[in-house]
């Protein structure tokens, strides 16, 4: 059992406990202090950061998640505790947490799992959960203005679009908004990645563009991020 004093929920004078603490709420909490022959341990919520609590609240959520995963497996292929047990030992001889091992399968396939000594039936079970596992993900987009006056200006731009305009390659979208406006969008893993890949399409695409001496412009938009799921 945890006891939080009033002077070590917020920096300041608390004058509505509410508004920081919430019945039936999840906090992370930092323990200042086991005092022997207490059945109470010292907590303090002010010494934790915003940043802090969220890692936090995340790596809980993902053992949570991993807790289902293998109760899942266990279910269907009648794991005995023991097995359960070796399982997730096996798991976690290679990575920090069960969940973490499930989202690489999602992320590069059940390979990743070879030299574990799991059987086929088991890592059938694994390769299916992480099939419904959201990865997160991050969207650069946006707005392309291609500009060419010449007598075969709109054949020139189409040329410059080929193999990307309406099609999705490698994450890369580029759609039709209204003459001369067309949208570009990439999803990656991360904003690193996503750059990486749209730098090389907004050169290709300026330079052809500027053989019939067209005109390019791009105006980005607001970045999104979604949350693994």
């Amino acid at each position: 059992q945890g006891f939080l004093h009033v002077s070590e929920i917020a920096h300041g004078w608390v004058r509505n406990i509410s508004k920081f603490v919430k019945e039936g709420e999840k906090k992370v909490l930092l323990v200042k202090k086991i005092r022997e022959g207490r059945a109470e341990i010292d907590l303090s919520l002010k010494q934790i950061s915003r940043e802090q609590q969220k890692r936090k609240l995340l790596d809980v959520k993902r053992f949570e998640k991993g807790k289902n995963i293998i109760k899942n497996i266990q279910e269907k292929a009648k794991l005995s505790n023991s097995d359960v047990e070796k399982l997730e030992d096996e798991i976690l001889s290679k990575y920090d947490s069960v969940y973490g091992g499930v989202v690489d399968i999602a992320r590069h396939g059940i390979k990743v799992f070879n030299d574990l000594k799991l059987s086929k039936k088991t890592l059938d079970l694994i390769k299916e959960a992480s099939t419904k596992i959201r990865l997160p993900s991050v969207e650069i987009r946006g707005i392309l203005e291609l500009t060419d006056n010449s007598s075969n200006g709109v054949e020139n731009i189409r040329n410059s679009l080929q193999g990307f305009e309406n099609a999705d390659q490698n994450g890369v979208k580029i759609l039709y908004v209204g003459a001369p406006r067309y949208r570009i969008s990439v999803t990656a893993s991360d904003f690193k990645s996503a750059e990486k890949t749209l730098k090389p399409i907004l050169e290709d695409i300026e330079k052809n563009i500027g053989k019939n001496k067209g005109v390019f412009k791009f105006t980005r938009e607001e970045s999104r991020k979604t949350g693994e799921g």
